[in-house]
């Protein structure tokens, strides 16, 4: 089943395109009876066959605000461009800062298309509570995120050429002296048209297990999108990069010997029919691509195992392969662990592809979406 969003008219996005810096209010929840036709515009003058993965100024973005104990306000769509914070903003003293991420896509058809919002609005709010922070609700997420897509149509590729990367950030904007929760939140939506994540396109990955830095701790916030898991694996990816690797596999903090996730992205290890995966333990961000797959590959019929993954069986493995929202579902080619490099097979056979293809399916809409994952918006 598709779920379909209601469109707001042509007119109010035309009159958006012509008010500059004025701001167009978002109402509660999207209301009109518009049809998919009325949202046809022309595609932004770009050479999308080389789109890449880097930051493509758009035209539009979300924004709205709360205090420490309200409600976020309805919103408005602003004219994509910097934002004032205090020196003191909380965000800044003290990383009080969420992020999520998700895709709008076109289909052969032209309509478009979100994967699975809700999840992105969930998994928000699960990481709110974990920073002391207010969260938008589960509508008014998904709302923004819609609401964002349609400002930037324009900026949506083609079918088979990317997608529009819409960014949600949650940040604590209130100044504040001492370590404590910021008396006023922003929450906000941009988005940017994206290729393949990876510079080398669809190339299997390459991967260092990195033994001296660890990405997070038991009890920190390593199992939700708080934008203080990121900066700390900045070293090792770029120390990974000089020699030649794409990313970086890390082991848990207490023993370094179990492996817990890439930079950005879940890791599946794959042993005849049984495919396995790091449990989530608090150091492990339940990834929304991660949860589809593992549905998926029941469907298919393969067990899964999330347990606890030593480092030792990346040498045993038949397959390994990561997933994520930018990066979809790649394979891996080689894993260098403790100096020695691991090589894996890479054809079409393997289960990862499996899998992928009929993760792109549903999204497409070549195959039932029976788990209404899919979120029509046009």
């Amino acid at each position: 089943m598709i779920q379909r969003a209601a469109c707001f008219p042509r007119a109010l996005l035309s009159s958006l395109q012509k008010v500059g810096v004025r701001y167009f209010t978002a109402p509660a929840a999207l209301t009109s009876a518009q049809s998919s036709a009325d949202w046809d515009y022309e595609s932004a003058d770009y050479d999308w066959d080389n789109l890449g993965f880097k930051l493509i100024q758009t035209d539009y973005m979300f924004m709205t605000r709360c205090s420490q104990y309200g409600n976020f306000e309805k919103g408005q769509l602003n004219p994509y461009g910097n934002i004032e914070l205090s020196p003191s903003a909380g965000v800044l003293n003290y990383g009080q800062g969420l992020i999520e991420g998700t895709k709008a896509y076109r289909r052969d058809d032209g309509r478009t298309f979100l994967f699975r919002p809700h999840e992105s609005a969930i998994r928000m709010q699960i990481g709110a509570e974990r920073m002391c922070m207010p969260s938008p609700s589960t509508q008014q997420f998904v709302d923004a995120v819609k609401l964002t897509a349609l400002a930037n149509n324009r900026w949506i590729p083609p079918a088979g050429k990317g997608s529009l990367y819409i960014r949600p950030l949650l940040i604590g904007n209130g100044p504040i002296l001492g370590v404590a929760p910021a008396p006023e939140y922003t929450f906000l939506v941009y988005a940017c048209p994206v290729g393949n994540y990876l510079r080398n396109g669809t190339q299997p990955l390459t991967l260092y297990v990195e033994e001296e830095h660890h990405r997070a701790s038991r009890g920190g916030a390593g199992g939700v999108k708080s934008i203080t898991n990121y900066g700390p694996v900045l070293k090792a990816i770029k120390r990974a990069k000089e020699r030649g690797y794409s990313d970086v596999l890390y082991l848990d903090s207490v023993n370094n010997r179990y492996i817990e996730e890439v930079s950005a992205a879940n890791i599946f290890l794959v042993k005849e029919k049984v495919i396995a995966t790091p449990v989530p333990s608090g150091t492990i961000l339940e990834g929304i691509t991660r949860k589809s797959i593992i549905d998926l590959a029941h469907d298919l019929g393969y067990q899964v195992e999330e347990r606890l993954i030593e480092a030792e069986e990346l040498i045993s493995a038949d397959e390994v392969f990561c997933t994520g929202t930018a990066l979809g579902v790649a394979p891996i080619g080689s894993i260098t662990y403790k100096n020695k490099r691991i090589e894996y097979k890479v054809s079409s056979e393997l289960i990862s592809e499996q899998l992928n293809t009929r993760l792109v399916a549903i999204q497409k809409g070549i195959i039932e979406d029976k788990r209404d994952w899919v979120l029509e918006i046009k």
